[in-house]
């Protein structure tokens, strides 16, 4: 399966300012995968969850390690779930960010 769509997975992190109060820290690694339609099953009990499945991604499970974000095309999107496929690739199922959506309908106005 060819992986020729470059996404970034990004990791947090946090460090204290000299007040106690935590300062987040992003850190982005670009890896490339195959992007595909959640199916419909995936998206009606991803509804029902309060979920809003929006595609799902496989990279290399080596290229994993539990980040929660992922960036492609620009846009922000939250990693929901996550499963082992038999192909020797990780399948990473999207949601858009909480925000993404006002601030991509600000920039059109």
């Amino acid at each position: 399966m060819r992986r020729d769509t470059p996404i970034y997975l990004i990791s947090e992190s946090y460090t204290l300012d000299d007040y106690g109060i935590p300062i987040p820290t992003q850190t982005k690694t670009k890896v490339f995968g195959t992007v595909s339609s959640v199916t419909g099953k995936e998206w009606f009990e991803g509804g029902r969850s309060g979920l809003n499945p929006e595609f799902r991604i496989e990279i290399y499970p080596f290229e994993y390690n539990g980040e929660k974000i992922l960036e492609k095309d620009g846009m922000l999107y939250s990693i929901y779930r996550t499963y082992q496929a038999k192909n020797d690739s990780l399948e990473l199922y999207v949601e858009r960010k909480q925000g993404d959506r006002d601030d991509e309908e600000n920039r059109s106005a």
